[in-house]
């Protein structure tokens, strides 16, 4: 493939590339010519199609970025971002339904956005909400949703456009850590049924190495690849397996000293 320093998000590559993202020395800068800030700085990564990747690193070190450069809500300053499956679906911290609508119908939104028939928009809402475990709450508002299940209709939204690759910035950091953790067994569950590829972001270590097939380190602002590491534990994982933990362990450690090099607290 051939690289182009771009701003563009390339979605016309072909479905046997290889990869459902490839980054290729992807960089980032904000603020006006002359004062601008790097964020992120020659970014090449690949993450393979079925594929879990989690990204982790300091505050500020541009993981959310990356993430919105690749759903095409922000361009580049360098390098190109190809997303061979079409444009990604990205699921956000917090869980943005729409108050006015209930759970179905935040679900229905995406698909006639996906222009699917009206006539089939209901009945697949429905097979959406069965999969995330929420048979029965298509009438529901968002009001009479607990937190857990807000973020649960917000999977399904976003498993409504249909993406290959869905791109995940911290969606369960606000969740209080019983509910987080039986949402990581749903996503695990959801990932291997579906075989959809994600790019999850997450400050939490231990969420990162329970969910992921590899890790991905970033350095301090301005945010590089620094390195990675392959989970090989088996599943169904725990929070609190000894290898979970170990592993945690060694790229926390991993993650201060990159803290710490760069003179952050």
């Amino acid at each position: 493939m051939t690289l182009a320093l771009d701003s563009t998000v390339d979605e016309d590559a072909t479905s046997e590339a290889g990869y459902a993202v490839r980054f290729a020395h992807v960089s980032k800068s904000f603020g006006r010519p002359g004062k601008q800030q790097l964020v992120l700085d020659d970014i090449s990564l690949d993450v393979a199609p079925g594929e879990f990747v989690t990204l982790i690193g300091a505050s500020g070190c541009g993981k959310s970025t990356l993430l919105n450069l690749t759903a095409g809500l922000d361009a580049a300053s360098t390098g190109r971002i190809s997303v061979p499956g079409g444009r990604p679906a990205l699921m956000f911290q917090e869980h943005a339904l729409f108050p006015w609508l209930t759970a179905g119908r935040n679900i229905e939104l995406a698909l006639r956005l996906r222009g699917v028939p009206k006539a089939e928009r209901r009945e697949e809402a429905e097979r959406l909400l069965s999969l995330v475990r929420l048979d029965g709450s298509h009438g529901k508002r968002v009001h009479e949703l607990s937190g857990g299940m807000r973020q649960r209709v917000a999977l399904a939204r976003a498993l409504a456009q249909d993406s290959q690759l869905l791109l995940m910035d911290e969606p369960f950091a606000a969740l209080d850590a019983i509910t987080r953790d039986v949402l990581h067994e749903e996503l695990t569950r959801i990932w291997s049924e579906t075989g959809v590829s994600v790019l999850f972001v997450t400050h939490n270590v231990r969420e990162a190495v329970r969910l992921a097939q590899r890790v991905v380190l970033l350095s301090s602002r301005p945010g590089r690849v620094v390195t990675e590491w392959h989970v090989d534990i088996p599943h169904p994982r725990r929070i609190e397996d000894a290898e979970v933990s170990a592993l945690s362990v060694e790229i926390t450690e991993r993650l201060r000293e990159e803290i710490r090099r760069h003179g952050q607290q």
